[in-house]
């Protein structure tokens, strides 16, 4: 490559660099750039929008594309471009949202601090990543991210409850941390004493390659329940501090993740305390579970957002427990299928366990 090729490569280089993207402005507006001054269409979505939707952006002279939002509340939220048919990440962002497929970009619209999901000048937990071989997969090295409490390390023999947080379709085991922000809502109910303090596990939800076959995804619960029980479990029990006991085990998660939590929690009621379930629903035949339901009397929880596509889903699971007379709780806010919900389930779950 000659001098001349160089410096216009070069000059490109900086010239994306120099990009702001995004840039939160006045008033919770935001403005997305992305430079591509070679495409011919450049697409933007994000979480806070209707799913399956996009938003054209606007080139400029200078083959900067741009968008800029209605006022947004203070949230995290997840986006990406679509650049001649491309689905990227942001390239000038450096908080990127990991998934099974694809990856994705966050943008933190601050609020006034008081959030439970903004970190806060609390003692924080620790968040550690464990890889683990799996006997239950054939021998797959697969991590697992596991948040302990504050002051873990120096509590001696303390042992501690656990709770099981799974993620949803097309994540990764960090989701509940890099989007959820679960550790610092942790931290702060913990410092608010509106919690205990407990270990978090977050495992690799998807037992079965994500974008299998039908009839391979099928067996991804069934899979992933023994992966939990045979491999994670022990795994815990033997490096951590935990209770272990009924009372002090709780299992909970989003999408996927709740469907997950719900199938393994009604076969296991011996092991499960409480069972949370956010944005999610059940196959058909949950009163085949009502009288051990009754019996065991776990903590039953259940959220969803009312613009959410699995609402009915979820209602309709609530209202079959209620018919059925199963204790539990549920609850129907607003909001769609984003992480913006799941936040505020946990912090509404988390203190109701472990009494």
């Amino acid at each position: 490559m000659n001098r001349a090729l160089l410096f216009l490569a070069a000059s490109a280089a900086l010239f994306a660099q120099a990009v702001v993207s995004p840039e939160v402005n006045a008033g919770g507006r935001v403005t997305f750039r992305i430079a591509a001054p070679k495409a011919t269409e450049v697409l933007f979505y994000g979480d806070f929008m209707p799913v399956g939707t996009t938003k054209p952006m606007q080139k400029d002279s200078k083959g900067v594309w741009s968008v800029t939002t209605d006022t947004l509340p203070p949230s995290v939220y997840i986006y990406h471009f679509v650049v001649d048919g491309i689905t990227m990440a942001d390239p000038v962002n450096p908080r990127i949202k990991l998934r099974a497929r694809t990856s994705a970009s966050l943008l933190e619209v601050p609020g006034d601090g008081n959030a439970e999901w903004q970190p806060r000048d609390v003692p924080h937990g620790t968040v550690e990543i464990n890889y683990q071989k799996s006997k239950v997969l054939n021998g797959e090295t697969r991590w697992i991210w596991i948040y302990t409490p504050p002051g873990y390390a120096a509590s001696g023999n303390k042992k501690f409850p656990v709770l099981y947080l799974f993620h949803g379709s097309n994540d990764t085991a960090g989701g509940w941390v890099l989007a959820g922000h679960a550790n610092f809502i942790l931290d702060n109910l913990i410092a608010e004493k509106k919690a205990e303090p407990m270990i978090v596990v977050m495992p690799f939800g998807h037992a079965v390659p994500f974008g299998s076959p039908k009839e391979v995804q099928a067996k991804n619960v069934e899979t992933y329940e023994q992966y939990l029980l045979q491999d994670v479990m022990p795994m815990v029990k033997a490096k951590y501090r935990i209770n272990g006991t009924r009372d002090k085990t709780a299992i909970a998660g989003l999408s996927m993740g709740g469907g997950q939590s719900l199938g393994i929690g009604l076969k296991h009621l011996d092991l499960f305390s409480a069972i949370g379930v956010f944005s999610s629903s059940f196959p058909q035949g949950i009163e085949k579970y009502a009288a051990d339901l009754k019996k065991a009397n776990p903590l039953v929880w259940i959220g969803c957002g009312k613009e959410d596509a699995v609402y009915p889903r979820s209602a309709d699971l609530a209202e079959k427990l209620k018919i059925a007379g199963v204790r539990h709780t549920w609850r129907a806010t607003s909001g769609a299928h984003t992480y913006t919900v799941w936040r505020q389930y946990l912090a509404e779950f988390a203190p109701l366990l472990f009494h």
